[in-house]
């Protein structure tokens, strides 16, 4: 269990809060590429680490992220509009570009708005466009100073046909959303099918992995978790993050691994792909204390992305739940994730449909904010452990002006997750060695330059 202050300090990622300064310290995925299709569009109002900004698109095709209000006289700047390189606000037409500073004051003399408009700006984040997504860098840059390439994840240099992206909310704190993606020991019990026969589980279990790639997740995997509910943890430290490996009995002389990775500050990659087949990946940006935006990606190093893998996604498989047009899960916090008390006796073990939607009710269960203090944990708790641990720790170093991890190694996070079934004697490093050629999951140079 934690301290109240650690709670307070893992959870918080407010401006002047320890771990809003870490998150701070990063790139961050803000919104989709697709929520800003066109050039001077609709501006969209954005809430990430409980400060309210405004995202547009400018006529030159560059995003902005500024701050709302018109600094004349407070105006909503969502109520202006986006047109020739800048918003104009509503009120009095004073305009503002994609870097906050104001271009154009037409209710002042021109010789006073010459001389008024490059003294006046409101604030604005840098954003790059990367992988379907719209990132943004909201720490302090020292003037003159240079910003942190973007991570190099694997997702992001494919080519567009070989990935999918898209996005969830999420109605509760960023972190216990988090270490529900990294504790993999739940799916002996949070996504099981219940059958009477074996017959009947078969078809419960490719039905509970809708969405997978039958080589990545099959009858087989579901049943070696439903029989060996103990996996053995290994967890060790790189320069991005935690890789993280759990181990189960499966056939004789067999041991079946799930290795997960974990991407500071906020990343994800899901323990099950094979070699070969579809990888998933999650990043749980806080939209405030107690609710994040989890960005969701899939995507393929060797082969476009299926008709019917983008069919499954749209609908509500693997990573994704049903969503609505605004990406609200249909099954949510107010309707109780349309638990069905008949299906929990005899389909699945918690009567919610979707993988997606069984982890976000059992993350929002422990409340909007998790109370860690009141936790008992055990062996199948490593990772969660680890991971509050590397959090903490580099909370801790941006505290004293050290760089946290992986900050300025953008290189270290082309990394991979992935399950993998291994002879019984062979150690983490052995399997890592086995299943990605790398003890760290590393891509190696020649997929680098495939994906590149």
């Amino acid at each position: 269990m934690l301290t109240r202050e650690d709670n307070e300090k893992l959870t918080r990622t407010g401006h002047d809060s320890p771990m809003g300064a870490l998150f701070r310290s990063y790139w961050l995925p803000v919104l989709l590429s697709e929520e800003l299709p066109q050039c001077d569009g609709p501006q969209v109002r954005v809430r990430i680490l409980g400060e309210d900004l405004l995202a547009f698109r400018d006529t030159h095709g560059q995003v902005g992220l500024v701050e709302p209000r018109c600094p004349h006289r407070g105006a909503d700047l969502y109520f202006g509009r986006n047109e020739g390189g800048g918003l104009r606000c509503a009120y009095h037409g004073w305009k503002f570009d994609a870097a906050g500073q104001c271009v154009d004051m037409p209710i002042l003399p021109v010789e006073s708005a010459e001389k008024t408009c490059p003294r006046v700006a409101i604030k604005a984040y840098p954003t790059r466009e990367w992988g379907g997504m719209v990132w943004a860098y909201m720490g302090r840059v020292e003037e003159g100073g240079e910003l942190p390439a973007l991570p190099r994840m694997e997702f992001a240099l494919v080519p567009e046909s070989h990935r999918y992206v898209s996005k969830k909310l999420q109605e509760c704190n960023w972190a216990q959303a988090a270490e529900g993606g990294i504790d993999t020991a739940h799916f002996s019990f949070l996504h099981m099918p219940v059958a009477r026969s074996e017959e009947e589980f078969v078809q419960r279990a490719l039905r509970a992995v809708r969405g997978y790639n039958a080589q990545t997740m099959n009858q087989d995997h579901v049943r070696w978790m439903r029989e060996d509910p103990r996996p053995r943890y290994q967890v060790k430290r790189h320069a991005a993050g935690l890789v993280l490996g759990a181990s189960r009995q499966a056939n004789p002389g067999e041991q079946y691994w799930r290795i997960a990775q974990y991407l500071m500050p906020c990343h994800g990659y899901t323990p099950s792909a094979a070699r070969g087949q579809t990888y998933h990946g999650q990043s749980w940006v806080p939209i405030d204390d107690q609710s994040c935006w989890i960005f969701c990606y899939s995507w393929n190093p060797d082969r476009p992305l299926t008709p019917e893998e983008i069919g499954s996604y749209d609908s509500g498989g693997a990573v994704y739940p049903a969503r609505d047009a605004h990406y609200r899960p249909a099954r949510n916090r107010a309707n109780e994730y349309l638990l069905d008390r008949a299906v929990q006796k005899s389909e699945n073990f918690t009567g919610i449909e979707g993988v997606s939607e069984q982890d976000a009710a059992i993350q929002d269960s422990q409340g909007r904010i998790a109370d860690r203090t009141r936790e008992m944990l055990g062996p199948t708790d490593v990772a969660v452990v680890q991971f509050r641990r590397l959090m903490l720790q580099s909370a801790d170093a941006v505290a004293r002006g050290e760089a946290p991890p992986g900050r300025d190694d953008p290189q270290a996070y082309l990394v991979r997750g992935g399950g993998t079934v291994a002879p019984a004697g062979d150690d983490f490093d052995a399997v890592m060695l086995r299943r990605f050629g790398d003890d760290m999951g590393r891509v190696r140079a020649e997929a680098d330059a495939t994906a590149s």
